[in-house]
């Protein structure tokens, strides 16, 4: 062995202990910033987060698609999310469900029909039209119209008698499952991953790591659910343990679709706004997927009024 590779092979565990220190101090600040918000009630600042976090992330899908080439009509989508978080909030907030569902229909609808329009002002070469206005609906569709699912578990639980929002608990209860479900798949995919789940995705994701993102994230459903039972009073220990598993599922799932993108693209992170972890769609990016999980499962399987 070389000189060279000799010390290219002794880096690498320096390398991995100082991206998990960067991440665990990221981790440590965000989820210091969620606690407190989630725990003070303030609905517009729930919202504040939600929307930052959004609205970044679908910049830096955009910005993605524009590393690689990419046709797409970014500020009029910026322009659209930007309204659909602010108008799904107002509608939620002061109407309920059914209004609210009007207007993010709406809203998609004046979406497309704006993309449409502005593609008609746009060059006509081959399939550049569709390719733009595809790529333009599905960054929306896949960023903002999903994550915006977080907005509505902050409303679909009834509020206190006294007033106050208590849905807050049941996105902290899902921001904690998902984001165990990540860790679980690190620590475990770290320490005795061998097998690549989907090498021609993410070479460095194991099976041994899946299984330890849906165990981490079954004991992180249980642990809240006993620590706060209060909180998260329409669930059960039945409901705990099979979210658990659901989410742990979709958590993987929607790290594996961002590694799709990612590799469609050519690019290792979305962004560098968080040292240790890349982007804010780093971040969010399991949250896509079981943010609406976790809206149904409240809906229809609860069935919560």
């Amino acid at each position: 062995m070389s000189v060279t590779a000799a010390r290219e092979l002794e880096s690498k565990p320096a390398r991995r202990r100082a991206v998990f220190i960067l991440r665990f101090s990221s981790t440590i600040v965000l989820w210091t910033i969620a606690l407190l918000i989630a725990f003070s009630g303030y609905e517009i600042a729930f919202w504040g987060l939600i929307s930052v976090f959004g609205l970044i992330s679908l910049w830096e899908f955009y910005g993605m698609l524009e590393h690689r080439g990419l046709p797409n009509f970014k500020v009029t989508a910026m322009v659209c999310g930007a309204v659909m978080l602010c108008g799904s909030f107002y509608y939620f907030s002061h109407y309920g469900l059914a209004r609210s569902y009007d207007f993010e229909t709406a809203v998609l609808l004046l979406f497309l029909l704006t993309v449409i329009t502005r593609q008609m002002f746009a060059r006509l070469r081959a399939d550049e039209p569709l390719r733009t206005m595809a790529y333009t609906l599905f960054g929306l569709l896949y960023v903002l119209w999903l994550f915006n699912f977080m907005t509505k578990i902050l409303y679909v639980v009834p509020r206190s008698p006294e007033g106050a929002v208590m849905g807050q608990f049941y996105c902290l209860y899902l921001i904690a499952v998902t984001k165990f479900s990540d860790m679980g798949a690190y620590l475990t995919g770290s320490v005795i991953g061998r097998h690549p789940l989907i090498p021609h995705i993410s070479p460095k994701k194991t099976r041994e790591g899946f299984f330890g993102a849906m165990g981490f994230s079954v004991l992180a459903s249980l642990l809240l659910f006993k620590l706060m039972p209060g909180h998260l009073s329409v669930l059960t220990w039945t409901h705990a343990t099979i979210l658990g598993l659901l989410l742990g599922f979709a958590a993987v799932i929607g790290d594996l679709a961002e590694s799709i993108i990612k590799r469609s693209t050519g690019v290792k992170d979305s962004g560098s706004m968080l040292p240790g972890i890349g982007g804010a769609l780093d971040l969010i990016d399991s949250l896509l997927f079981t943010a609406p999980l976790l809206f149904f499962y409240l809906r229809l399987v609860i069935r919560v009024p």
